[in-house]
């Protein structure tokens, strides 16, 4: 398979990859209403873990509680960030909440540059969130609050995944934290669940929006990784804000103002041409999944 076929193979696979998870989302958009956002991230966490535990089989045989504390933290900003994210749809929008998001691992690729291209990107970025706010006070405050902390989840999440990546094999750290991610949400969604608002249809796109966000992402990112270089893949990523609005339209019924469209799509240039400019280097498999499918 030449180069150039390995490229196009892998690109239009991951952009399947992202249409998965941002169609997942907007069914999460229209699920959150009914149940609420902490049932909908209990039953993504469960979905991610049925996919894992069974297929990786983590180790934990002859690991101390110590050893083990990056997969602890990992678990709970899993759970921490989907958790404040799907709240934030909840309240501004999948296509502003998925904007705002962004800038976390956008901050991880600019905050150790000194290039002058970097600092007009990062300063694009924020120009882009501030209008994409807008100043007149329509967009719920706690709303972007919480897409800010899930944007800083996610940031974490990257720079916690990278020691994991270096002191467990494979996907076994990754797997370890989903059971984490589980068993800190799985108590508040007893605590809250209303069993009146589940029926078979809702289940049913309960479970779908786990194996929309979750399980085939994962599956497709298997594909891709091995295909494009990790800067391409994150070129890639970039345009997931526009893919977010895109399906929040079609799916939410979420309309944009003409500022934030131009706001959605001054971030996307700014985190592609930062990534686009970077330097590639070698990076773990868990490194690079956690830049889309966190």
């Amino acid at each position: 398979m030449s180069t150039q076929r390995d490229r196009t193979v892998g690109v239009t696979t991951q952009l399947a990859s992202q249409a998965s998870i941002n169609f997942g989302s907007s069914i999460a958009g229209l699920l959150i209403p009914i149940v609420g956002s902490v049932i909908v991230v209990a039953v993504r966490q469960v979905v991610i873990a049925l996919v894992l535990v069974p297929t990786v089989r983590p180790r934990i045989r002859g690991r101390s509680l110590r050893s083990l504390w990056p997969v602890l933290a990992l678990g709970i900003i899993l759970a921490g960030m989907n958790l404040s994210f799907y709240e934030a749809v909840g309240r501004i929008g999948l296509g502003i909440a998925v904007t705002i998001e962004f800038l976390g691992p956008l901050a991880i690729a600019l905050i150790t540059s000194r290039r002058i291209l970097d600092v007009a990107c990062a300063l694009g970025a924020g120009l882009g969130v501030w209008l994409l706010a807008g100043t007149d006070g329509r967009l719920d405050a706690v709303g972007i609050m919480l897409a800010l902390v899930a944007g800083a989840a996610w940031a974490a999440y990257i720079l916690v995944a990278r020691i994991v990546a270096t002191r467990f094999a494979g996907l076994d750290g990754l797997t370890l934290a989903s059971i984490v991610a589980v068993v800190a949400i799985l108590p508040a969604a007893l605590a809250v669940i209303d069993y009146s608002t589940i029926d078979w249809r809702v289940l049913g796109l309960l479970v779908a929006t786990g194996v929309l966000c979750s399980a085939i992402p994962y599956s497709l990112d298997s594909v891709v990784l091995r295909r494009i270089t990790p800067r391409l893949y994150a070129i890639v990523t970039s345009c997931a804000p526009v893919m977010a609005a895109l399906f929040g339209w079609l799916i939410l019924s979420q309309s944009l103002t003409l500022q934030q469209v131009l706001a959605i799509v001054l971030v996307c240039v700014a985190a592609a041409t930062a990534f686009a400019t970077q330097r590639d280097r070698p990076v773990s498999e868990l490194e690079a999944t956690a830049v889309s499918t966190p």
